[in-house]
């Protein structure tokens, strides 16, 4: 694609030096994903300035530069007179309108729906991806799970664990519509609106799930973490609010000017949609839907009441694009739920072990809580402190299991750069017995796994929590692969070869 820079008025160009014009094949912010023909956005990341990858960036072969420091680019300008050099007050927000502007505006061309809360947008989109296609909306959806198209999962190298750089996020909508979507859901985390990732896409509807502490290691107070989730909303053109938070769904609920549909588990009589007389059987669950003065019985494939709360998000959703309630309902028992959500894996001795990524005190809880619910023996828990995460919230995932399971199993997900024996302690400072003897540590996710399966005996529930993110472990900058199911089916295949 030709390029002519000085017609891009809506970028706020300060200075270009060098060609006004160039042949453009690729976008990237990344130095080591630079080839022939690129473009290099050098942001600011949180440890890193991109503007120390310049040269390197033009020896991979980018021609054109854009960065904040006016001199510096002028300075580059006078030894490689071939490439040009954008000096503008915001890489990240001119990365975001360029890329839109390059992938030919598809975000406009498909419809867009975003998904913020702490808890349960990655189910959400799942939900919301799964009963739009069941509607004839092909849709597909970009999150902590990975890209997926309406059929199946896409290869992508992932920018970020949940909401892709905006470069990335306009090639995956560009990507699905050129593979026949019409429509597209994300997941949209608050870090993600904080640096503009979602910057120019006006969204045909936003989700809001709920509200509680998190990512503090970014925000450093809540309030600010709020205003950024809150932010989404001035984006979107309609709404679904969980009118049962408090912290957010109530605001939400009357700032929002545009059309909305709240629900509710709590019988709250303001909601649109509410959920009543939930029963879970072995198929899944089973509620009456109240609906504008009307009850509907509906069944559906999931378990624990806050899937049904994100069911109820993901009927709001296909509310906005005009589908009756009775189709909506028709198709809810074929809905598929998101992988490493509440999944189930038969062992042998009639054990069960549940995958579910809960990484937050209240997910935890609510997980624990439904878990309970269920016939067992033992209840074998792995938790988990996060390494690239807010220490601070360690100790409250103990807090929050202490008392509740048989055996405690402590490990690490994504130590970073720390100590994992570190990190496990923080999560221990939490016990009010640390050295109890059902409590156990693992400094490593693989462990940790191991560990819980070896606590295992007749008619006993595994619980593994916590966030592996796109099957590896984070570990010094460098994707370790991982996965939790390989892990599990060799450790019982060897029990097999044993007897």
């Amino acid at each position: 694609m030709n390029i002519h820079f000085d017609t891009l008025m809506n970028l706020s160009i300060k200075h270009i030096f060098g060609p006004a014009s160039q042949t453009i094949n690729h976008l990237t912010y990344h130095s080591k994903q630079v080839r022939d023909g690129s473009v290099f956005f050098s942001i600011k990341g949180e440890n890193e300035d991109g503007h120390q990858y310049i040269k390197e960036a033009i020896a991979r072969g980018a021609i054109a530069v854009f960065g904040t420091s006016i001199e510096e680019l002028r300075l580059l300008s006078t030894q490689y007179s071939h490439c040009t050099f954008l000096a503008v007050d915001d890489v990240r927000k001119v990365m975001a309108s360029f890329s839109k502007m390059y992938f030919d505006y598809t975000d406009e061309k498909i419809e867009t729906i975003g998904v913020t809360g702490t808890n349960g947008k990655t189910t959400v989109a799942a939900y919301v991806r799964s009963l739009l296609t069941l509607l004839e909306l092909p849709t597909g959806s970009i999150g902590t799970t990975g890209i997926w198209s309406s059929k199946k999962k896409l290869v992508y190298k992932k920018s970020t664990p949940t909401t892709p750089e905006s470069v990335d996020l306009h090639k995956i909508f560009y990507d699905l519509y050129t593979r026949g979507d019409e429509a597209a859901v994300m997941e949209v985390s608050s870090i993600a609106i904080d640096q503009q990732r979602v910057e120019n896409i006006y969204f045909d509807v936003a989700i809001h799930t709920n509200l509680s502490e998190e990512h503090l290691e970014y925000h450093k107070t809540f309030e600010h973490y709020k205003k950024c989730k809150m932010k989404l909303f001035q984006q979107a053109k309609h709404a679904v609010i969980n009118i049962d938070d408090q912290d957010m769904g109530k605001d939400l609920s009357r700032l929002f000017e545009g059309p909305k549909v709240t629900y509710s588990l709590l019988n709250n009589a303001e909601a649109t949609l509410q959920a009543k007389n939930i029963t879970v059987k072995e198929g899944g669950s089973f509620f009456d839907l109240l609906y504008k003065g009307q009850s509907y019985k509906v069944a559906v494939p999931v378990y624990g009441d806050y899937n049904i709360a994100n069911v109820l998000a993901a009927i709001g959703t296909a509310l906005h694009f005009e589908y009756h309630i009775e189709d909506i309902i028709s198709v809810l028992p074929q809905l598929e739920s998101p992988e490493g959500r509440f999944q189930v894996i038969e062992g042998p001795n009639n054990q069960k072990v549940i995958l579910d990524y809960a990484h937050t005190p209240v997910a935890l809880t609510r997980l624990v809580e439904e878990v309970k619910k269920m016939e067992y023996n033992q209840l074998i828990v792995m938790i988990a402190g996060i390494g690239i995460r807010d220490f601070n919230k360690m100790p409250k995932m103990a807090r929050v299991i202490e008392g509740k399971a048989d055996e405690i199993v402590v490990t690490v997900d994504h130590p970073g750069h720390h100590d994992p024996n570190v990190i496990v302690d923080q999560v221990m400072t939490g016990f009010s017995n640390p050295s109890a003897s059902n409590i156990h540590r693992a400094p490593t996710r693989t462990e940790g796994v191991l560990k819980s399966l070896s606590l295992g005996k007749l008619n006993d529930i595994i619980l593994l929590t916590s966030g592996c993110i796109n099957g590896a472990q984070l570990v010094k900058g460098n994707e370790i692969p991982h996965s939790d199911e390989e892990i599990i089916a060799s450790y019982y295949a060897s029990l097999s070869n044993i007897s």
